[in-house]
């Protein structure tokens, strides 16, 4: 009886199933992924198709070497990374008007219903006519995808503060600017960090979208171009190579910058569980 006593803990220790941490979780599920895309497109057998996962490692490994793949994806964040951040400044200079005046509220209200659900790529004929064909349509289409989204977000967390503390800016000074980024901002960033996630998305499949229809020029185009030429030259691995490198840039976008900013300032600051 003693003995059975003191094997118990051991048994149980054994039974216990493994948990594996976030990380770990994602990256046996991209594995598997992986492991089925190559098992179904070696059964395929057509690589003009759906080249293997290692033919579109091979491309992507050769592209990148021979510097095309680098230089294209720079393009393309350039021009991403300049019209996401005029979308935020605009996005939090229209989000503030609109919580310190009515007129600002009605305003915002309007021009989200108006241009909120156009599609930002239906832009793109308005912005070659205004700007020609170059960085600054494509500039131009990504604002649209990123201001509207990022502006109800904001205005939504906004909202959601509680009036006591609303209240209690107010009895210690707060007001005009001071009383939007000192407690509206950090009250509501978790819906504002979700705004910026969504409006990256938008940003990121827009920019590809437009670049695919008419990139920059042969010279300056970006990933989207890169996917777009080799799509006509049957150049199938590295089409999916392109296609690869866009999910891997919003892998890591997503795990670097969204979830650390989440991880240092909602999560410490006991905003989210």
């Amino acid at each position: 009886m003693s003995d059975g006593t003191l094997h118990l803990p051991a048994a149980a220790s054994l039974r216990r199933p493994l948990v594996l941490g976030p990380g770990a979780r994602r990256a046996m599920i991209l594995a598997l992924l992986a492991a089925g895309w190559e098992l179904y497109a070696r059964w395929l057998g057509n690589s003009l198709l759906l080249p293997t996962f290692l033919e579109t490692l091979g491309a992507l490994w050769s592209e990148t070497l021979n510097g095309e793949l680098p230089e294209r994806v720079w393009a393309s964040l350039e021009v991403l990374l300049t019209g996401y951040a005029i979308g935020i400044v605009l996005a939090a200079a229209i989000t503030a008007l609109a919580v310190l005046n009515r007129w600002g509220e009605s305003l915002l209200s309007l021009l989200t219903s108006m241009f909120n659900p156009l599609p930002a790529i239906a832009l793109l004929p308005i912005a070659l006519l205004w700007f020609g064909i170059g960085s600054s349509s494509l500039v131009f289409v990504i604002v649209h995808a990123v201001l509207w989204p990022l502006a109800l977000a904001c205005h939504a967390g906004f909202r959601a503060v509680p009036p006591t503390l609303r209240m209690a800016g107010r009895n210690i000074g707060l007001s005009g600017p001071s009383y939007v980024f000192a407690l509206l901002v950090p009250a509501a960033l978790p819906s504002i960090l979700s705004g910026l996630r969504l409006g990256w998305a938008f940003a990121w499949r827009t920019l590809i979208a437009a670049e695919m229809v008419f990139g920059a020029s042969a010279r300056s185009g970006g990933l989207g171009w890169f996917i777009f030429t080799n799509r006509a030259q049957l150049e199938t691995a590295n089409v999916f190579a392109g296609l690869l490198t866009v999910i891997l840039i919003g892998l890591a976008v997503e795990t670097l910058v969204f979830a650390t900013l989440n991880r240092v300032t909602v999560r410490r600051w006991g905003q989210e569980s």
